[in-house]
């Protein structure tokens, strides 16, 4: 993500409120895949046709059709990042002389817990009611106050809870089309130190900055960003039936709106009190438009024989809509912010397979490449240090008798080496400092299920 001003002024009051701008507003969706416990032991392989289970009130309502009774699913996934950056020549402003950011390395990789629940019903013999709740997007990383890219990002925690009434109708012995809508909850946290040293050279010149002791890199301050928001989508599935052994399913999750309202906290130092003084970087209000992405899903699923089944599954997500953060305060001293993304479309890829040994006991595994849609080293950020991701899942299914299931899930995802060289861009030259090095990423999660037939 870059981050563009357009803010010509160079009065004391904008150049203050323009650090805000360029230096502390950074924000992205996440998507998460974690929807169940039995897809994660595949890769989430096949997830639109497998329908084994409630959890496909997320991945495709239609799929309701094929479970018998009333049933309920519970999950719980436990997500361990790790997203180790090591510093290669990060410097400050070039027209400071480009000094090395001063800092340490960092892992901004933080442990996460992941619930889902899920319920489905009949209606009567054609139709099932399914409700699904679930985090849709999320964003988690959390670095040190005093690390080497904390003017890039210190905490951004972006957390989604999204609620999915869904109905499903079986047309005949073939077709059957489901379909439900959201409402979604988001809630936002985004954090950076702020470099006033930096700051008051441009607003106030070297020799006034070094008599008050707020020299670049010497005078930091903090600012959070918080804010949150309902929102409103709907989603849509078709599931096709060759025979009893093979079955495609398609489904589609629209975007989804945020208008999010919220507040932005200030912490400045003695040495630039002198900001607060011009009305800038005095805590107020601020209000910004999110769009989360829809996506399109078509898997497929078949039986071999009663013991071996495949499942394959490509997924599209529309990122590409995602160009820019818009966000307006409520202080008039602090003009509107404008972060560019320019992100992709991306596409993930999965295969997978079940093997029942027993009437109790089936088997998992799957393999799955996520593409990442962060397009550039350039617009890469500390948070979202994303890259492609191959997935490699493994799990069990144990049938303790006719009422209880349980499955457990295990996936490693391998991180492609992640470089990143990530430079502000804004009206202050002296804040255009770069943020250059290079990500150790890989991701564990272990999912743990349980299913209740009434």
């Amino acid at each position: 993500m870059k981050l563009k001003i357009t803010t010509g002024s160079m009065t004391v009051a904008a150049v203050l409120a323009n650090v805000l701008v360029s230096s502390q507003v950074h924000a992205s969706g996440f998507a998460l895949i974690e929807f169940s416990g039995s897809g994660m032991g595949n890769a989430f392989a096949g997830a639109a046709a497998s329908a084994e289970d409630a959890s496909t009130v997320q991945f495709n309502p239609a799929g309701m059709v094929l479970l018998n009774g009333e049933q309920m699913v519970g999950v719980l996934h436990y997500i361990r990042p790790v997203a180790d950056f090591s510093n290669n020549s990060s410097t400050g402003a070039a027209i400071l002389g480009s000094p090395a950011l001063s800092g340490a390395d960092d892992d901004g990789g933080r442990d996460a817990y992941v619930p889902n629940f899920y319920y489905v019903r009949d209606i009567n013999e054609q139709m099932k009611f399914g409700f699904g709740m679930n985090t849709p997007f999320g964003l988690a990383t959390q670095y040190d106050d005093n690390w080497v890219g904390r003017y890039h990002a210190v905490e951004s925690d972006v957390m989604t809870v999204n609620f999915n009434p869904s109905l499903s109708y079986k047309l005949d012995d073939k077709l059957s089309l489901g379909f439900g809508v959201s409402a979604q909850y988001v809630d936002v946290i985004l954090s950076s130190a702020v470099d006033f040293g930096s700051l008051c050279y441009a607003a106030l010149g070297p020799a006034a900055c070094g008599a008050l002791g707020a020299t670049p890199q010497a005078a930091d301050g903090f600012a959070t960003l918080t804010g949150d928001n309902w929102g409103y989508g709907w989603n849509m599935g078709v599931l096709y039936q060759f025979s009893k052994d093979t079955r495609l399913g398609l489904a589609y999750r629209s975007e989804v709106e945020h208008d999010v309202s919220g507040d932005a906290d200030f912490t400045v130092p003695a040495a630039a009190s002198f900001v607060t003084a011009s009305g800038a970087f005095v805590d107020t209000g601020l209000k910004a438009s999110i769009t989360l992405p829809d996506s399109l899903s078509a898997s497929v699923y078949h039986a071999y024989n009663s013991q071996l089944a495949v499942l394959a599954d490509i997924t599209w997500t529309g990122w590409s809509d995602f160009k820019e953060l818009r966000i307006v305060y409520d202080n008039v001293n602090q003009p509107n912010s404008v972060t560019t993304e320019d992100w992709n479309n991306s596409l993930r890829y999965s295969l997978g397979a079940n093997y029942r040994l027993d009437e109790k006991l089936l088997l998992r595994a799957g393999l799955a490449y996520d593409e990442t849609p962060i397009p550039s080293a350039e617009l890469r950020t500390p948070r979202v240090p994303g890259d492609n991701r191959t997935w490699l899942s493994f799990g069990a299914q144990y049938r303790l008798d006719n009422e209880f299931t349980i499955d457990l899930g295990y996936s490693h995802l391998f991180v492609s080496k992640t470089q990143i060289n990530n430079t502000y861009e804004s009206s202050i030259p002296t804040l255009a400092a770069t943020l250059n090095g290079k990500y150790d990423a890989a991701v564990d999660i272990l999912s743990a299920q349980v299913t209740w037939n009434f």
